[in-house]
């Protein structure tokens, strides 16, 4: 890869830098949307390089190396992986400095693209660096927060209750900008179930749990026990119900091994939109913490949220500083959801919380009243798309920077 600006006129050339699938996503998103504001006039030509995924590539990116070379999460993986992404970090370095960037974007993955921001901003202090999506530091290592204000110029939130958290810890200037999601409201509850209802011969008027044990293998193995048990116990109560569990393809066969194991009659579906389309069929919803929380709420869905991790990471639990592990439940600023976790997360337990949600009455009604709100609290001001907000900071640090003649 040439390691050198690319000598375009007026082209403004603009360095991004992702480290797994999700922050590809979004690093995609607003190449997309700073290239439509190029079109428009409202910024000279661009040209981007870094590192990125299939997502960025077809959006404009040169990356310097596979972005699944530095695509792990947790601690294990991390140390299983720190010689490769050490190095990853100094070439990324090198190629940044190399570029001579008008802005660099740092999408998500903190351990990957931290370490690479601070070295550029200590060899190039004027850069603007720009961090799109903030760091959990209103739940762990709130620390971090005020040490970002050395190599940080801006925040992009995708939460509404990040900016907030920055300025109460002394961090880097930070705006709301948005979550992915909200673009695609319409479109999830716009989806038809009748194929999905035919597929599967669901009696009708039975109310339909969704069950969620999670996306990484791990969390599946986890709650896949105790998410059948509440399962069993519920349907030994007598009360009737169907089942469905969305599955992702890597865990697929372990969900159904687990399943023939336990002899409950539960549906699996596979693919994005058998998932939304559960979703919107489901009374009720079992899930595991994460951003399917979110999901969930802007569908509506009534849900209680389970997870379990591991040994070493139970033991530093206590430092989380934040009110709840449930995002909905951190946009609100109450805990309108219950939430098990570790020795909490028992089928007596999810029983209790569930079977209220399962049939309906108060519980289930005050749920989804409190659900409409974390939409209206999360929606833009005039329904502006996140990327669209996005660009428009991204472009204002872009058309700040002066270079030495």
């Amino acid at each position: 890869v040439d390691q050198g600006r690319p000598e375009k006129g007026a082209t403004r050339h603009i360095a991004i830098v992702a480290g797994e699938h999700s922050g590809d996503h979004l690093g995609a998103a607003l190449m997309q949307a700073l290239q439509r504001l190029s079109r428009d006039g409202r910024l000279p030509p661009l040209s981007f390089s870094g590192v990125g995924g299939a997502e960025m590539t077809n959006a404009g990116l040169t990356s310097i190396f596979p972005m699944e070379d530095v695509a792990v999460m947790g601690p294990l993986a991390i140390a299983a992986r720190l010689p490769t992404i050490v190095r990853r970090v100094y070439q990324t370095v090198d190629h940044i400095l190399a570029s001579d960037p008008d802005l660099l974007v740092i999408v998500d993955s903190p351990e990957f693209t931290h370490p690479i921001a601070k070295r550029v901003r200590a060899k190039r202090p004027g850069l603007p660096i720009i961090d799109y999506v903030s760091p959990s530091v209103w739940a762990w290592r709130p620390g971090r927060a005020a040490k970002m204000t050395a190599y940080i110029s801006h925040v992009l939130a995708l939460l509404p209750f990040e900016p907030d958290a920055h300025r109460r810890l002394g961090g880097p200037p930070c705006s709301y900008v948005g979550h992915p999601l909200i673009e695609n409201i319409d479109a999830m509850r716009g989806i038809e179930t009748a194929s999905l209802e035919a597929q599967l011969q669901l009696r009708p008027g039975k109310p339909v749990l969704a069950l969620l044990p999670g996306s990484r293998s791990s969390e599946v193995r986890r709650l896949m026990g105790p998410f059948l048990d509440t399962v069993d116990r519920m349907l030994g109560a007598g009360i009737d119900f169907e089942t469905v569990i969305p599955a992702l393809p890597h865990v697929r066969d372990y969900i159904d091994g687990e399943l023939r194991r336990s002899g409950l009659p539960v549906y699996v579906v596979e693919g994005a939109d058998a998932k939304l389309q559960t979703f919107k069929l489901a009374t009720a919803a079992l899930a595991a913490s994460g951003t399917v929380s979110l999901e969930l709420a802007l569908m509506g869905t009534p849900m209680v949220i389970a997870y379990k991790v591991d040994a070493l990471a139970a033991q530093v639990r206590f430092l989380v500083k934040a009110q709840s592990i449930v995002l909905p439940n951190l946009v609100l600023g109450e805990n309108v959801i219950p939430e098990f976790t570790q020795e909490k997360c028992t089928p007596a337990e999810l029983v209790s919380a569930l079977s209220p949600l399962l049939t309906g009455g108060d519980a289930h009604t005050t749920q989804r009243r409190a659900l409409a709100e974390v939409e209206a609290r999360m929606r833009m001001p005039d329904d502006v798309a996140p990327s669209d907000a996005a660009a428009r900071i991204a472009a204002a640090h872009l058309m700040t920077t002066h270079k030495p003649s």
